[in-house]
């Protein structure tokens, strides 16, 4: 332990390790329920490339596992620290390096807030798509190593479609460059692909080149109250089937708006079964929102809602962000899933949710990004209560196969972590995950870089 902090301290400042057990188990893990997670023997919070590569030259020396982090407010276990590893905290590196109204690019550090580069790039009119419901909080890196989703993906997808190029320190210490800053590139494997969705279990990602889009118009919203899941789910195909392109597209059931009611007084509908938002940001939305609004009450709506106007909309995209909060207040733990579904399969998950929720006697509540298909059953239990807690981890599991018995998978934007590695082995299947392993061994042959995550 000595020798690790003395080396680690001849190439960082002293205030970039901490040592202090009080401080450091403060960075032990993420969000997610029902991961385990470690003591580390160091937290480290490098501000450059290079500090970075001595920590993983001196990791590699001495043969200790690093962990490396976000803003933790992932919900996979995939930022939970190891007994004795480094925790390798990227927060300090939060520059944006670099904006291209020509080129539509930013380039920037791993510690730079989602909303924050959002917002900076809107000065110049531009847009970064990718907006998780942790926008706030979350981190592009840690963005980029869960190949994070939001609630704009219907229309605009994930964060792998607007990471253009990366530098990543390997586990050794060397610096690789992946992919480019052009419009168009196919030199070669596409590594920063691979890169996205990898968790940090194949390097350090220390800058990306991210894509970005014009500014489009304010979007107005629509919300439309159902009297079961099914009816929702179905108004759900057809305005996928009929061609629509909607900003957004959300569902809520009858659970998460209670929910959020409770929480936040919004007065929303409590009574109905389902309430869906859509969302377009359209030179006319007003039309969208009506021919939307026309198949929405054909599939069996009881009410529909336009928005008037922006203000109005952002009130009821509040109510959709403060879902997992909400249902974080109805008991004292909660485990969130995250199965993504063919949207032709969507009704079949929640009603089959809600089976398994009763079957354990838990409330299950159900926020989704429906044009997806991407779930996130919220499973409430009673962290104290062990057979609660038994039956809660059970339910979970379940869902989980559920959604693979649909064509699913078990994670749209969360990623694999400590929480579903066993799942992964199920989804991938023996070839897949022989390959997969292969990978990880080329990459990293000491399995330095976060062990025990994802396989």
């Amino acid at each position: 332990m000595a020798d690790l902090i003395e080396r680690l301290r001849d190439g960082l400042p002293d205030e970039a390790v901490l040592t202090d057990p009080d401080i450091t188990g403060s960075y032990a893990n993420d969000m997610a329920s029902f991961c385990e997670a470690g003591a580390p023997a160091a937290v480290v919070l490098p501000r450059t490339v290079e500090q970075v590569q001595h920590v993983m030259r001196t990791a590699t020396e001495l043969r200790v596992p690093v962990v490396p982090q976000g803003a933790r407010t992932g919900l996979s276990g995939g930022a939970n620290a190891s007994d004795g590893c480094i925790v390798l905290s990227l927060v300090k590196m939060d520059r944006i390096l670099e904006i291209s109204p020509v080129d539509r690019i930013a380039v920037v550090e791993p510690g730079v807030v989602n909303a924050v580069l959002s917002r900076a790039v809107g000065e110049h009119g531009l847009y970064y798509p990718p907006d998780p419901s942790s926008w706030e909080q979350c981190t592009i890196g840690g963005n980029i190593g869960t190949a994070s989703g939001g609630l704009c993906c219907v229309k605009y997808g994930v964060t792998a479609e607007y990471v253009l190029g990366l530098d990543v320190v390997l586990a050794d210490g060397r610096l690789l460059t992946t992919g480019r800053r052009t419009a168009k590139g196919v030199a070669g494997y596409d590594l920063t692909r691979l890169f996205v969705g990898s968790e940090g279990s194949l390097g350090i990602v220390v800058r990306a080149v991210l894509a970005l889009k014009p500014a489009p118009p304010q979007q107005l919203v629509l919300a439309a109250e159902f009297p079961s899941t099914a009816s929702a789910c179905q108004a759900v195909c057809e305005i996928m089937a009929r061609g629509h392109a909607p900003s957004l597209l959300e569902l809520m059931d009858r659970t998460t708006l209670r929910a959020v009611n409770k929480m936040a007084n919004m007065g929303l509908p409590e009574s109905t079964e389902a309430l869906l938002l859509a969302a377009f940001d359209t030179p006319d939305p007003s039309a969208d929102l009506a021919a939307v609004g026309e198949l929405c009450a054909a599939a069996g709506a009881t009410e529909v809602v336009p928005a008037e106007d922006a203000a109005e909309s952002e009130l009821l995209l509040k109510a959709r962000r403060l879902s997992l909060t909400a249902l974080e207040q109805v008991r004292s733990a909660t485990m969130i899933d995250d199965v993504c579904v063919p949207r032709s399969k969507l009704a079949a998950m929640l009603e089959g949710t809600a089976a398994i929720g009763e079957k354990y006697g838990l409330t299950v509540g159900v926020c989704a990004h429906a044009g997806d298909g991407n779930t996130h059953p919220v499973v409430c239990f009673d962290s104290a209560d062990p057979d609660e807690s038994r039956r809660a981890r059970e339910s979970f599991d379940e869902i989980m196969a559920l959604g693979l018995e649909l064509g699913g998978t078990i994670t749209g934007e969360h990623g694999v972590g400590v929480l579903k590695k066993e799942w992964l082995a199920r989804e991938l299947g023996p070839v897949g995950l022989e390959l997969q392993r292969g990978i990880k061994q080329t990459f990293d042959p000491l399995n330095l870089l976060n062990p025990g995550k994802i396989f």
